[in-house]
């Protein structure tokens, strides 16, 4: 029988190596051609500042996103260990109404026992669907928690205080997380919607799901050790989307100014739109998210602010990466563009009735 061995390929330094001389040859022509215009039109002063000034603001864009978000994905995903290895399927199905519309409604106020944001609802939510939790009831959940939860609701109060817009936001998140929720009840097929994510699919997991299974128990120690070892694999493994997003969206924040936006945001019917796109744009932390919006509330409408509110939480850049490693694409549009169209249809609404 005739043996095949396989050579590893050569890595991206090795294959790169024989053309780094042609780099070092157009680095040198840039810097060449940059020094002539300077002698030429000395603008090389002006250009090496806007440079430096573009880079200041994305580093400084990059760094507030990611440091605001990465402690939530940290406790969302600790929140996932915890689930995995003190619930069983059994016991969280047992938790939930028999009725599935009561199921999804309870899938929308789950946030109030996990007060995490959207980067850390999402590992949450798939591991919930994961041990056996509906996927609508988790949809429910992973739209509704940013803005359902004891954090949120301090801070928006904090905000705006006992007034239209603090109750709406609730209101309004609530029935478009269920609404969305209860859309998905007519899919029987839950792989359709979901990814794959067994242990086997999923090489950066380090636990076993027959673990569950087990007739002998695992110690505290065991257990905290599992925890811990599911907490890092789904940090990592979502924490490099979160990068990718926020990458994104500060490239977008420095590459489109704000000023253009706000410019645009007049009308009962424009201004929520822009307002929407700005919230997706931002890709803010719903914890403080109220105390930028209340910047907006004498520049535009209620329903405007209302839809930044309601809109940014379910949906930013960062978000709709992470979307990507739990559901389908055809799931991820949904789920980007019908909550939009809810916010939309909602806060024109409420434009027109306080006119």
């Amino acid at each position: 029988m005739q043996e095949h061995t396989h050579t590893a390929s050569p890595g991206w330094a090795v294959r790169l190596l024989p053309r780094f001389p042609l780099f070092v040859l157009i680095a040198v022509l840039m810097l060449a051609v940059i020094a002539r215009l300077q002698q030429v039109f000395n603008w090389q002063g002006v250009l090496l500042l806007a440079v430096v000034d573009g880079v200041s603001n994305f580093s400084a864009v990059f760094l507030g996103i990611f440091i605001e978000a990465a402690p939530y994905l940290l406790l969302g995903t600790l929140a996932s260990g915890v689930v995995e290895v003190f619930f069983s399927a059994n016991e969280l199905s047992r938790l939930l109404p028999r009725n599935r519309f009561l199921a999804v409604g309870l899938g929308g106020l789950l946030g109030l026992f996990f007060p995490v944001c959207e980067c850390g609802s999402i590992p949450l939510a798939r591991r919930l669907m994961t041990k056996g939790i509906p996927v609508p009831v988790g949809i429910a959940f992973l739209l509704a928690a940013p803005v359902i939860n004891p954090i949120v609701i301090a801070s928006t109060f904090a905000a705006f205080g006992n007034t239209p817009i603090f109750w709406l936001r609730f209101a309004f998140t609530l029935l478009i997380a269920v609404g969305v929720g209860l859309l998905f009840m007519i899919e029987p097929d839950s792989t359709r919607i979901i990814r794959s994510v067994n242990v086997e699919g999923t090489h950066s997991f380090h636990f076993h799901l027959e673990h569950e299974n087990q007739e002998q128990p695992l110690s505290l120690k065991e257990k905290l050790k599992k925890i811990m070892l599911i907490a890092g694999d789904e940090f990592f493994e979502m924490g490099r989307f979160l990068v990718i997003g926020a990458l994104l969206a500060a490239l977008m924040q420095t590459v489109v100014p704000q000023t253009w936006l706000l410019a645009l945001g007049q009308g009962p019917v424009l201004s929520v739109i822009v307002l929407s796109m700005l919230a997706m744009l931002l890709s803010v932390c719903s914890t403080v998210d109220s105390f930028i919006a209340l910047a907006f509330t004498g520049t535009f409408s209620t329903g405007a602010v209302l839809a930044f509110l309601v809109y940014g939480p379910m949906v930013d850049i960062k978000a709709t990466l992470m979307y990507l490693r739990v559901f389908r694409r055809r799931t991820v549009v949904v789920l980007v563009i019908l909550p939009w169209l809810l916010t939309l249809v909602s806060s024109v609404a409420i434009n027109l009735w306080m006119r």
